[in-house]
C-alpha cells in the first residue's frame, strides 16, 4: 500500500499516536472492488474514526453514494475530490485506481474495520488523558477535583458506550435462548422468581422479583413508609446474598445481591439506625434517646455485629445530579459489584443542564430517562422513591393513583413498575368520632381490620399483572413483613 507519511522527516522522540494507515487503505480498496463491505463495518465505523482525514472523507462520500442506492468505484468517486488533490505524487483519481487494484478480500474487511475503531479510541484516551493532565494544572480555585473525575469518568463512558461493534441485531434463537435460561434459573432458584427477592412473599409473587434492566418507581405521601418499605427491601437482598465465581472469574449473585443506596434525605447514621431498629427489634426513637436497657444494648450490638458484613453501600450526599448518580453507580459496579438500587428519593436529585432546571418538568424528564437508562446499562433494577401530589388528601378514598404521581407524564412513562404503599390506619386515626357513639364503634371495627396492615399497590407493571397486596407493617420498627394469613396459620386444633 501507498505511505502517505514521510516518517523520515521525524523526530526519534516523537511519540506518533497509533494508526495503521494500511489497514484504513485495505478497507476503503475493499469497499471499492465490492460494495457490500461497506455494511459490515457502517454500524460502528464513522469517517472521524479513520486517522488521514483523506480516508475519513473517501469513508464518507462512499457511504453516502451506497445509502443512496448508487455505486462507489474509483470512477464514481473522482468527481467529489479536488482537481489539484497531491497524494505521495499521485493525483486523486490514480490514488483511487490503487486502492482498488490493491484491495484485498472483502471477508477481512471488518476486521480492518475493528482494528481502525480501536486505534480511534486509544487517540481518543490519549487525548482524555492529555485534558485530565491540562485541567489538573490550570483548575481554577473554584474547580473541585471530584468534579474533574466525574468529567472524566463521564468521557470515558461516552468512549465505551458510542459506536461499539458488539450491538446490532440478535438473532430470534439466541433471544430465545436467553429466555429460556432465565426460566430455568427461575425454576432452580428458591420461591421459583426469574428476578430478585424482596422477602415479601405476595409481592414477588406478583412481580416474579425485581427484574433486571427494570426502572421502579415507590410513591407515596408522607408517613405512609415508603422509605421504610425500600429500606426493608434493601436489607432482605443484602442479607440473603450469595455468589459464586463464574469461569471468567467474575462473581454471579445467585441469591440476594449487592445493593447501592443513594440516601439523599437521610443521613448514612440516621439509615443504619432506622435498618439495626428493624432488625434489632427496638424502637428506633428509644435508640437515638439512648434510652434502651442492657439487654437491649445487647441485642442491639449482636444484631450490629450480624450486619457487619452484608453487602450494602450507601451513598448519602445530598443535592447530587443524576449525572453524578450515574457516574457513581457505575464505579460500585466496577469496584464492588451491583445487583440492585435504590434513589430515595426522585425530587431531591437535579438535573444535569442548566437550562432543564428552569423547566422542573423537562428536569424530572432528564432524570427518569437517566434512570431507566442506567438500569439497561449496569443490568439491575433500580427502585427510585417519588412523592405524590396533594390532591390525593382532597378525596374520599385516599389510595393513590398514577395521575398522583408529580411531574406524572415522564415518570409514568419511564417507569417499567409504579408502585404505592398505602396505610388506612394512619388516615383512621385522625378521624376518630366521639367515643361511645354509633360512628365510634364502626370506626373501631375498621382500625382494628387495619391495624398494622399496610397495601402496595402495584398500579403499573409492564411485564405482569396490576393489583393490591398486603403487608404487615410495624409502626415502632418502621418494618415491613409478610401477613400472616387466615389460610396460612397452622390448625389450632
Amino acid at each position: 500500500m501507498l505511505d502517505l507519511l514521510d516518517k523520515g522527516d521525524l523526530d526519534p522522540s516523537y511519540r506518533q499516536a497509533p494508526h495503521n494507515l494500511e489497514a484504513e487503505q485495505a478497507l476503503l480498496g475493499a469497499i471499492l472492488v465490492n460494495n457490500e463491505a461497506f455494511y459490515r463495518v457502517s454500524d460502528f465505523l464513522e469517517p472521524r474514526h479513520f486517522f488521514e482525514p483523506l480516508h475519513g472523507k473517501l469513508f464518507e462520500i462512499m457511504g453516502a453514494l451506497i445509502r443512496a442506492g448508487k455505486i462507489a468505484t474509483p470512477i464514481t468517486l473522482k468527481t467529489f475530490l479536488p482537481a489539484e488533490l497531491d497524494i505521495g505524487g499521485l493525483t486523486g483519481p490514480q490514488y483511487l485506481a490503487r486502492l482498488a487494484a490493491e484491495a484485498t478480500t472483502i471477508i477481512n474487511s471488518e476486521d480492518y474495520g475493528r482494528a481502525i475503531y480501536d486505534l480511534s479510541v486509544r487517540r481518543d484516551l490519549i487525548q482524555i488523558g492529555e485534558e485530565i493532565v491540562n485541567e489538573a494544572y490550570d483548575a481554577g480555585v473554584e474547580a473541585s477535583p471530584q468534579e474533574q473525575i466525574e468529567q472524566a469518568e463521564k468521557r470515558l463512558y461516552e468512549i465505551a458506550e458510542t459506536g461499539r461493534y458488539d450491538g446490532g441485531f440478535l438473532k430470534f434463537g439466541d433471544a430465545l435462548r436467553e429466555s429460556v435460561d432465565m426460566a430455568s434459573k427461575a425454576f432452580q432458584r428458591d420461591g421459583h422468581l426469574s428476578g430478585i427477592a424482596t422477602a415479601l412473599d405476595d409481592l414477588d409473587h406478583q412481580m416474579g422479583g425485581l427484574q433486571p434492566s427494570d426502572l421502579i418507581i415507590l410513591a407515596g405521601r408522607p408517613a405512609m413508609g415508603k422509605t421504610s418499605l425500600a429500606t426493608n427491601i434493601a436489607f432482605n437482598i443484602a442479607a440473603a446474598y450469595r455468589g459464586e465465581q463464574r469461569a471468567d472469574g467474575s462473581i454471579e449473585a445467585v441469591s440476594g445481591g449487592v445493593v447501592g443506596f443513594f440516601s439523599l434525605e437521610m443521613s448514612s447514621e440516621q439509615l443504619a439506625t432506622r435498618i439495626l431498629a428493624e432488625q434489632a427489634e427496638i424502637a428506633s426513637y428509644k435508640i437515638r434517646r439512648g434510652d434502651i436497657s442492657e439487654a437491649e444494648f445487647s441485642k442491639l450490638a449482636a444484631a450490629a455485629q450480624t450486619m457487619q458484613s452484608i453487602p450494602l453501600y450507601i451513598d448519602d450526599t445530598g443535592g447530587i445530579s443524576i449525572a453524578q448518580l450515574v457516574a457513581r453507580a457505575r464505579r460500585l459496579k466496577r469496584q464492588r459489584g451491583l445487583d440492585f438500587m435504590v434513589v430515595d428519593y426522585l425530587q431531591l436529585l437535579s438535573g444535569s443542564s442548566k437550562s432543564s432546571s428552569q423547566n422542573r418538568v423537562q428536569e424530572i424528564t432528564e432524570i427518569t430517562t437517566g434512570l431507566k437508562a442506567l438500569a439497561k446499562e449496569l443490568q439491575v433494577p433500580i427502585m427510585a422513591l417519588s412523592q405524590l401530589s396533594r390532591q390525593v388528601e382532597s378525596r374520599d378514598d385516599k389510595r393513590p393513583q398514577l395521575s398522583d404521581l408529580r411531574e406524572s407524564g415522564s415518570i409514568e412513562q419511564d417507569a417499567d413498575v409504579v408502585m404505592f404503599v398505602f396505610r388506612e390506619e394512619y388516615y383512621l386515626k385522625s378521624r376518630e368520632p366521639k367515643q361511645g357513639t354509633e360512628e365510634w364503634f364502626k370506626w373501631e371495627i375498621d382500625m382494628k381490620a387495619a391495624e398494622n396492615t399496610a397495601e402496595i399497590i402495584v398500579g403499573k407493571q409492564r411485564h405482569g399483572p396490576t393489583g393490591t397486596v398486603k403487608v404487615h407493617f410495624e409502626p415502632q420498627f418502621t418494618r415491613f413483613s409478610n401477613l400472616a394469613r387466615e389460610d396460612h396459620l397452622p390448625n389450632r386444633d
